[in-house]
């Protein structure tokens, strides 16, 4: 496709490659939801996304996005926040509320105010405008390969306090109930309780759970790890689980 500006679109595709989000050797076709309302992006973006490797399914409103998931399965959605209608945060608000769907929102600014109100509303992720095709599919690469950290042998159950996490089915409990967690919550909970009361850093949750560095941007895992703390702890403001060590990053508390 070579070099394609339209928009708020940059499309760099420097050499052909085949039409699939590899895994190992195995072909692995991608199924996202664009949802977008200016239809110049809708098209300049799904061509190129499609020859990184995605079969694309279009929205140009909330509403038709919210319409079409309920009939039609998707691996990742890639949502606009400026949207007519049913604007962006309230449909990941709202897909957030029915499941674990990934979802990385799209912003044409880069206020942080914009990009962390995303995050609270349930967003996996973010880019901004212009976008880039090549960077989409590496984000989405690493959404869908979100998965426990390297070990020949994963424990049973990993205790964190009152909180149990079974590696195995992807599980977590606190206090005997279940704890629903998005698919990257619970990556970053693997991390730090894999560490086992050592300190993770910033630079490594972002780099293990993210995919990919972020040059010192550190929103994503900040609103993240609050995330996680409302679903894990008794007291958020108080964490006994998921530790601050100022300066240096994160690490699990009350291991067993």
């Amino acid at each position: 496709m070579g070099h394609v500006s339209v928009g708020m679109v940059d499309v760099t595709s420097p050499l052909p490659r085949p039409s699939t989000m590899g895994r190992g050797n195995a072909e692995v076709r991608a199924r996202l939801l664009m949802v977008e309302d200016d239809e110049r992006i809708r098209l300049a973006l799904g061509l190129a996304l499609a020859d990184e490797g995605c079969d694309v399914v279009e929205a140009a409103s909330g509403e038709e996005a919210l319409h079409l998931l309920a009939t039609t399965e998707v691996d990742v959605v890639l949502l606009d926040l400026m949207l007519p209608g049913i604007d962006g945060l309230e449909v990941c608000r709202r897909l957030r509320g029915q499941g674990e769907l990934p979802i990385i929102i799209v912003s044409a600014r880069t206020d942080t105010s914009d990009v962390i109100a995303g995050l609270e509303a349930g967003a996996d992720d973010y880019v901004t405008k212009p976008l880039m095709a090549s960077e989409l599919a590496a984000r989405i690469r690493a959404l869908l390969r979100r998965r426990h950290p390297a070990s020949t042998q994963p424990r049973p159950v990993i205790r964190v306090g009152e909180v149990e996490i079974y590696p195995a089915e992807e599980a977590v409990l606190r206090g005997g109930a279940p704890v629903h967690l998005t698919r990257t919550e619970f990556g970053l909970l693997m991390e730090l309780a894999m560490a086992e009361g050592r300190v993770v850093t910033r630079e490594e949750l972002l780099r293990r759970v993210w995919g990919y560095d972020y040059f010192g941007d550190t929103r994503l895992l900040d609103v993240h790890i609050r995330r996680l703390r409302r679903k894990v702890e008794r007291d958020p403001d108080n964490p006994t689980c998921v530790l601050t060590v100022r300066g240096r990053g994160y690490k699990a508390g009350g291991l067993a």
